[in-house]
């Protein structure tokens, strides 16, 4: 008898949350971050009271930042250099790459990444600080590479608009990505940022199914909502990237031309995409949801990203890791570049201007007598 390939994994969450707890978000299970020696598991305490689950609240902690930039050299990116006003992510996409990272403040990469967020109220004094030093060489520096930095509690914090407002007096440039509406809060600074070639903008849409971007990234805006945001900026005058990001195999992957269409449509002049990556405690973060999402798909979807990966649910390979390869990869890759090319999508853009960097002058220099 021929094996089924939809049947669910066999596992199930030994972390999980009850669902009327975690409604609105995207981890299934809270588990312990791998520094974590201990772990708390819930248990039966022998009282016969039924208790109403307690809604899982955004909390927001705030955390003095040492230092703001982070450099790289990573031949995967085309960036060096980039910045992250806050840690973890509201938005709670299910296949966000970053949430390992949480485990180093000693939260879990499940709902802790979403629900347990760190603001840096000094981020852009720190900035300044920096970009001021006399090591200090300019480049583009990259914002939302990490953690969205218009997710929802931005409009309450502001703290893109401040780093934004350091980045444009002193004319440095810059690229973000975001999923979030609230980049149009600041599209007076960018507007003004583009006409001197100093800034893009990536807007990740991974699906135009409402449903399954509910489910995937609970608190992202819809996609009519995202290429409202690419109208919007490609009116202003703003480059716009369309990035199809995640591809997920028998999810999304039937999307990729639709979605290029739409982006095109709204104004993008340039794409990329990415093959879904689940490092570390991704993977199992997952293929939780997947079983209970998606059961009857999640088997394929495994298979799939394993072929890519020699067997294993993820390779971190240089050149690689991205895309993954092998026939399923090269497909999506041809599929990709047809579409882009047919949308007039794979025009070169413009370098960034490094050009017209003005070094901050510290209070009481003699330069700031002439400001």
């Amino acid at each position: 008898m021929a094996e089924n390939i939809d049947t669910p994994p066999e596992t199930t969450p030994p972390h999980g949350i009850d669902t009327r707890a975690r409604r609105g978000r995207g981890a299934v299970s809270n588990a312990p971050g791998r520094y974590e020696a201990l772990e708390t598991v819930a248990e039966d305490d022998g009282w016969e009271v039924i208790e109403e689950p307690v809604q899982i609240r955004t909390e927001v902690r705030e955390e003095r930042a040492r230092s703001l930039i982070t450099y790289n050299r990573s031949p995967d990116l085309p960036f060096d250099r980039s910045i992250n006003p806050y840690r973890g992510c509201e938005h709670g996409c299910i296949y966000c790459f970053a949430r390992p990272s949480h485990a180093y403040l000693g939260l879990s990469p499940g709902l802790d990444f979403e629900t347990r967020l760190v603001a840096r109220p000094n981020a852009a004094e720190v900035l300044t600080a920096e970009l001021g030093k006399r090591s200090y060489k300019v480049a583009p520096i990259a914002i939302g590479t990490n953690t969205d930095p218009y997710q929802p509690i931005d409009k309450t914090h502001g703290l893109m608009r401040e780093c934004l407002q350091v980045l444009w007096e002193h004319r440095h440039p810059v690229a973000i990505v975001t999923k979030g509406t609230g980049i149009l809060r600041d599209l007076d600074i960018l507007r003004k940022m583009a006409k001197l070639g100093l800034v893009r903008v990536g807007i990740s849409v991974t699906t135009l199914d409402r449903d399954l971007s509910r489910r995937m990234e609970p608190r992202v805006p819809g996609p009519e909502k995202r290429l409202q945001v690419i109208r919007a900026l490609a009116r202003a005058g703003v480059p716009v990237r369309a990035m199809v990001s995640p591809v997920v195999p028998a999810l999304t992957d039937a999307e990729v031309e639709k979605i290029l269409e739409a982006c095109a449509g709204a104004g993008a002049t340039a794409a990329s995409w990415i093959m879904l990556r689940l490092p570390r405690e991704v993977s199992p973060l997952f293929q939780e949801w997947l079983a209970e999402h998606y059961p009857d798909r999640a088997k394929r979807v495994m298979t799939r990203l394993r072929e890519m990966h020699g067997g294993q649910d993820y390779s971190a390979q240089w050149h690689k890791r991205m895309r993954g390869e092998g026939p399923y990869a090269a497909m999506i890759a041809q599929r990709f570049r047809a579409a882009v090319k047919r949308h007039g999508l794979d025009v070169p853009q413009p370098e960034l201007r490094c050009d017209l960097f003005r070094v901050p002058v510290k209070p009481g220099e003699q330069l700031s007598l002439f400001d």
